[in-house]
């Protein structure tokens, strides 16, 4: 799951919980106890969660005061139901700005045939080390090599192990192979499924990627559609407001901002969107020798072999393999993070995300929910507070030639769209409730479930939702051109974005420990709100390579990978800081609506910082 441009939101949410008076306000609805009940009202199993602390207590100020009807009346201002206002369009229309091929039927065929192509030839494991060739792998021999270690030459190359062939773990390699490196990838998944639907490759990402292997990089390009060449922005899900604080409609534009302004300002490309598959069949034929992913490969755990000797990981089937240095890349339940930090037997679990979560029914995406609630407990790992439906639709949208990405807010959830190329959306649907929560199983009589819920969640028509909000109809337009079986739910978990902890040996290599190292979501996890879990995954894997290629002797290893854990470590936790924040207050959002000055102050001081906030994300170095 990738969304964009959410650091605002973080800034929203911050200012809603710390306000601290109201005045007179029009009419809303009153808050409700949290429920104990395991049944809500929509019929599904789990609960909805309610606002906490500064933003409950401002609601229920709010509703105890006396409401003036009034105040309520009339409509929006015209100006924010324009998608493209004067300000985006002059930095869209600049002689060094991207263009995009509009959609139309050949591209879109174009680009759903690559994704089909891309999906197959992973399913029939092209470029995977199999049979004769696994069996005589380079890293099945463990080396004699001295105590102190050896030296690192280009004819006797740095060795690397990876654990996970997601994104992470994929850049990572690639990185290696482009500085002379063995490398060799484990891949708990016995293919590439295509789960998750496209990435957004930001501007920064691409040019770390663009650094590692210009061919690769030129290749995602090409088989990307740009989305910085469209409005992006924050929009109200219903109705709110009132005369003192604004009147909003359903849909009307609250922040509008481009991406590509920032971009250009650093010398970055344009952001693209491009589907996981394609993606990773170009990182395997064009950043990889033929053979360096093993697939249905988990590493178990390892034994660092000390004084610059190297490192054994032993896979869950028995098989050891041998190598310099061991990249743990295997994702939120990394087994490698729960055997560096020694965390409980239980920190460790199958992974519903990147190349392993393609394999989930629906069957097993319910145990999976319910399991992962103990994993967490076991990994330090925190529970967003959000459950998240998503899905890829195979529709035009209606505004597709001027949004490129948008978030519908509301109370206690919100709806994220963004182009997915070939005339698709992707889209997700997060609704704040407690973790473990499941859909009914399909009846005769409710054959689709997960659907049900949506249409309710998002009504557009009568009564609207079960707070009474009428919503903007562009959820819907998307969630009635999803089927069932393709809408995935699962719940949404990240991990502190600061060390949490006393050990001096965790601050001074956060990441790290002897030659072992995590990457991506195995050190940082975040919420997806910023788009950027797999831009700093990429970041990542560019950086522990750069540390790494300076290694001279083996028993420099160490040292590498621990300062790229506190090189890197920094930027992740402010990016992951803010995911998490806006995450946690985001559905409190729609309250800042109702209140006067505070309101619209904050919405032009979002508008006024959102090129700054890019312009952090968007740097040329890191």
């Amino acid at each position: 799951m990738q969304f964009v441009h959410g650091y605002a939101l973080a800034v929203a949410a911050l200012t809603t919980t710390t306000t601290t008076a109201v005045g007179a306000f029009a009419p809303a609805s009153s808050p409700r106890a949290f429920r104990s009940t395991a049944i809500s009202p929509l019929g599904v199993t789990g609960q909805q969660a309610e606002s906490i602390g500064p933003a409950q207590l401002l609601r229920k100020l709010k509703a105890d005061l006396p409401q003036f009807d009034f105040l309520a009346e009339g409509h929006g201002n015209p100006a924010n139901k324009i998608d493209v206002p004067d300000h985006v369009r002059a930095v869209l229309s600049k002689p060094n700005a991207p263009t995009r091929e509009a959609e139309n039927e050949e591209r879109t065929h174009r680009i759903r045939s690559r994704a089909k192509q891309a999906a197959e030839d992973a399913l029939e494991l092209k470029g995977m080390l199999l049979g004769e060739e696994d069996e005589k792998a380079w890293w099945r021999t463990r080396r004699d090599i001295p105590k102190g270690g050896r030296a690192v030459t280009t004819e006797d190359p740095l060795t690397v192990l990876v654990a996970g062939g997601g994104l992470a773990g994929l850049v990572t390699a690639a990185a290696c192979h482009s500085k002379g490196m063995k490398v060799a990838i484990f891949e708990q998944a016995s293919s590439y499924a295509p789960y998750g639907g496209p990435i957004q490759i930001q501007s920064n990402a691409l040019r770390a990627i663009q650094r590692i292997n210009p061919e690769v990089y030129q290749e995602l390009v090409n088989a990307g559609t740009c989305t910085a060449d469209r409005v992006s922005g924050l929009k109200i899900g219903y109705r709110k407001g009132n005369k003192l604080a604004g009147l909003y409609d359903a849909g009307d534009w609250l922040v509008r901002f481009d991406t590509v302004g920032p971009a250009l300002e650093a010398g970055l490309p344009a952001t693209v969107v491009v589907d996981r598959p394609v993606i990773q069949q170009i990182l395997v034929k064009y950043g990889l020798p033929e053979g360096t992913v093993r697939i249905a490969s988990r590493v178990q755990s390892y034994e660092n072999l000390g004084n610059g000797r190297g490192v054994k990981a032993i896979l869950e089937d028995g098989t050891e393999a041998y190598a310099d240095a061991l990249v743990g890349a295997d994702g939120i339940w990394s087994q490698v993070r729960k055997c560096i930090h020694e965390l409980g037997d239980g920190a460790g679990g199958f992974a519903a995300s990147g190349a392993a979560g393609g394999a989930l029914d629906d069957a097993e995406a319910r145990k999976l929910a319910r399991d992962t609630v103990k994993i967490a407990s076991q990994a330090d790992r925190r529970y967003s507070g959000f459950t998240c439906y998503a899905a890829l639709a195979p529709h035009r949208a209606s505004n597709i030639e001027d949004v490129s990405y948008q978030i519908l807010l509301g109370e206690k959830k919100y709806f994220v769209s963004t182009d997915g190329g070939g005339e698709r959306q992707q889209w997700f649907a997060l609704i704040r409730e407690p973790a473990g929560g499941v859909d009914e199983v399909p009846t005769p009589e409710d054959p689709t479930p997960k659907l049900t819920r949506l249409r309710k969640e998002f009504a557009c028509t009568g009564t609207g939702d079960q707070d009474g909000n009428v919503w903007d109809q562009f959820a819907l337009e998307l969630i009635e051109a999803s089927s069932e079986d393709d809408i995935k739910r699962r719940d949404l978990y990240d991990g502190a974005p600061l060390l949490t902890t006393f050990d001096p040996r965790r601050l001074l290599n956060p990441w790290a420990r002897g030659p072992v190292a995590l990457c991506g979501d195995a050190c940082h996890p975040m919420m997806p709100n910023l788009g950027q879990g797999g831009c700093q995954s990429t970041e990542d894997g560019y950086r522990l390579v750069e540390e790494l290629s300076g290694v001279k002797n083996t028993r420099e290893v160490p040292v590498a990978l621990a300062k790229y854990s506190r090189v890197r470590v920094i930027r992740t936790a402010i990016v992951q800081g803010f995911a998490q924040l806006g995450s946690d207050l985001l559905v409190d959002f729609d309250l800042m609506m109702t209140i006067p000055l505070l309101g619209p102050f904050f919405l032009t001081m979002t508008q006024l910082s959102m090129p700054w906030i890019l312009r952090f994300l968007y740097t040329p170095e890191f």
